[in-house]
């Protein structure tokens, strides 16, 4: 019986799945066209499985070798000698589970003496490709980057691929390499494995696969592709799911990133909730308060690495806009852990989920830091209604409280930045356990936040802005209204950090093109 697999391996016939053919095509073009590349994305990104599906796709025309340097451990690369008869069984024993024939493997194994060096090894893989088109697969290859054995190796393949290209050498057709991190920027791992690179000493990590062709293809799962796993689940057990619909709602938290989507279906499926935009808001926190591999990742890196740490709280708290510049050391962190994107030129946080994961963390750090979690004094029963969340009431209760700090000429700088962080602060608790949010950041020049509160059968749309002159908070106006549009919401709630000397603080309702917008500016 199929299930969704968020562990390892995903297998056709065994889990329900998305459709990958048409990004295995993509792939297929570039190993068709002799191409060296690394595959680089995040953690649980589905690595292993592409991998897989392409080693399916090119057997029947080409000698495939998959081989991981998972749980290698360290003696494997303690050395040249250890690390070339290392690989000599690796790859022996992915032959046996190839599509190569019984002459293939006995040519490797019988061939000269046993690789203790690079210049064997190079001369036992230029006799076994001179007459076999093979594709070399190596997985999690980034477990070796920091291992200047390792860095040697990819020197070699890359003396051989040149030489072939002169017509001097024999070597494997095409080679990819798949990890988190790019192996063309070495020192970005050595770096980020603690290790001070000293300038006598860094020519020594100059890019040992500058042959590597760029790789753009988009593993993330599109709306469709999400569809597809749906739809033969939905054959299968009869929900009576809108299979277009669910498949956009996972999406819309996710963008597609295929450990969360998975991750999503599988608590659906097992908790029996149903697959309407409720029950997926249920899944969604369940999954973000759980304790897994991914979380756990994101919090390890915000926790030890301080200045990746800030450039983020920079990004989604402060809202300052970062942009997406490639050999920027943080932006190429981020983007490497896959907690950014590139939009338009600008980094934003890549998906809803992370989002709501970054900022909890945040919040809680700033809830240890500050010792305010009842900071105004404010009760989750006191903002309760008849069972509804009175959204007006809290942020009048949070207005007069910054208020009052404000007043204190010690707290101002730190209000000025953190103002955002202590509303979030106070929000939390007030709907932890009841209700849901989530935040979506607006970076470069718009400067907002968007804070969305699902309590019960409600919604609760809280826009957070910084004073940048009567025009844009004007504008606000306007793209509040644009963002209620959206969301088919009647009222919303505009928050103004105002920050200039001489200002009233401001609570009142507000009409604009037919919604009520609560406007409270402090």
């Amino acid at each position: 019986m199929k299930h969704f697999n968020v562990t390892g391996l995903c297998m056709p016939g065994q889990d329900y799945m998305a459709d990958i053919s048409a990004k295995i095509a993509k792939i297929r073009a570039m190993v068709d066209a002799g191409a060296y590349f690394t595959i680089c994305r995040a953690r649980q990104y589905g690595k292993t499985t592409i991998l897989q599906a392409l080693k399916s796709s090119l057997q029947e025309d080409y000698i495939v070798s998959k081989v991981s340097f998972e749980g290698a451990g360290g003696m494997l690369f303690s050395s040249e000698t250890e690390f070339c008869l290392g690989f000599d069984a690796l790859f022996a024993k992915s032959l046996r589970y190839s599509a190569a024939g019984r002459e293939d493997i006995c040519q490797w194994n019988e061939y000269g003496k046993k690789p203790d060096n690079f210049r064997i090894l190079s001369e036992k893989i230029t006799d076994f490709c001179m007459e076999r088109r093979t594709v070399l697969l190596v997985d999690e290859a980034d477990q070796a980057s920091d291992n200047q054995v390792f860095v040697h190796f990819l020197g070699m393949l890359r003396e051989k691929y040149q030489a072939r290209k002169a017509g001097e050498d024999s070597t494997f057709y095409s080679v990819i390499l798949a990890g988190v991190y790019d192996v063309k920027n070495v020192k970005l791992r050595m770096m980020e494995k603690g290790y001070a690179l000293a300038s006598q000493g860094e020519a020594r990590y100059n890019s040992p696969w500058n042959i590597a062709a760029d790789f753009d293809v988009d593993l993330s799962l599109s709306v469709h592709e999400i569809s597809t796993m749906l739809a033969e689940y939905e054959a299968e057990h009869h929900t009576g799911m809108q299979v277009q619909e669910t498949a956009s709602i996972i999406w819309e938290y996710t963008r597609g990133y295929p450990y969360l989507a998975s991750r999503i279906c599988q608590e659906l499926d097992q908790k029996q909730l149903g697959w309407d935009s409720c029950a997926i808001r249920m899944a969604v926190k369940t999954i973000l308060m759980e304790k897994n591999p991914l979380f756990d990742d994101i919090v390890h890196h915000l926790e030890n690495k301080r200045e990746l740490c800030r450039f983020m709280y920079e990004l989604l708290i402060l809202g300052q806009e970062k942009p997406y510049e490639r050999g920027n050391a943080q932006t190429d962190l981020a983007a490497t852990f896959g907690f950014i994107r590139n939009q338009d030129g600008y980094a934003v946080i890549d998906n809803r989920m992370f989002e709501i994961k970054i900022a909890n963390y945040f919040i809680s750090k700033n809830m240890q830091d500050t010792k305010q979690q009842n900071m105004t004094g404010v009760l989750a029963e006191d903002v309760l209604k008849d069972g509804q969340f009175q959204m007006e009431y809290a942020l009048r209760k949070f207005a007069q409280h910054y208020e009052g700090l404000y007043e204190n000429i010690k707290n101002r700088r730190f209000l000025e930045e953190h103002g955002r962080i202590l509303f979030l602060t106070y929000l939390k608790p007030l709907i932890n356990g009841r209700g849901f949010y989530h935040i979506e950041s607006r970076t470069n020049t718009q400067r907002r936040m968007d804070v969305v509160v699902d309590y019960g059968d409600r919604q609760y749309i809280v826009e957070l802005k910084l004073w940048h002159g009567a025009k844009k908070q004007e504008d606000a106006y306007e793209q509040l209204y644009g963002y209620l549009e959206s969301m088919h919401a009647k009222e919303g709630y505009l928050l103004t950090f105002d920050f200039r000397r001489q200002k009233k603080m401001r609570m009142q309702w507000a009409a604009y093109k037919g919604k009520r917008i609560f406007d409270v500016s402090i």
